[in-house]
């Protein structure tokens, strides 16, 4: 009977240690692959910014930043808002997909020339 318990115990060991070298595994690749922000590709590779507001907003890479240093990292913004806060307004493009096609705008709101927030929205 003791054996039938270790060879359990083995079995559940085996199984676990395939669930987390698939998790770590995927984990790895979904990193190695995300795309990281690049002022370059920013600049000259519009259609790929979509593929870049994750990172700039997950790491808060513009928070912090004046108007200015946001201009000169992502250019001009295709719009402004001054009225109430204000607002920069980036074109993303439109993201691969199966549904509706939909334009992504990266926004980014000021306050005392500070980004104190960055989101990204579909229209």
């Amino acid at each position: 009977m003791g054996k039938l318990t270790n060879l359990k115990i083995k079995r559940a060991d085996k199984i676990g240690m395939v669930f987390f070298f698939s998790f770590v595994l995927a984990t790895t690749l979904i990193w190695f692959f995300e795309e990281r922000f690049n002022v370059e590709q920013w600049k000259t590779q519009p259609r790929m910014r979509y593929k870049m507001a994750d990172d700039i907003i997950e790491n808060k890479i513009l928070i912090g930043k004046t108007k200015q240093d946001i201009i000169l990292l992502l250019g001009k913004a295709q719009y402004e808002i001054t009225e109430g806060k204000n607002h920069f307004i980036y074109s993303l493009g439109k993201p691969t997909s199966f549904s509706e096609l939909k334009e992504a705008k990266l926004i980014i709101v000021f306050e005392n020339n500070i980004a104190v927030k960055v989101m990204q929205i579909e229209e």
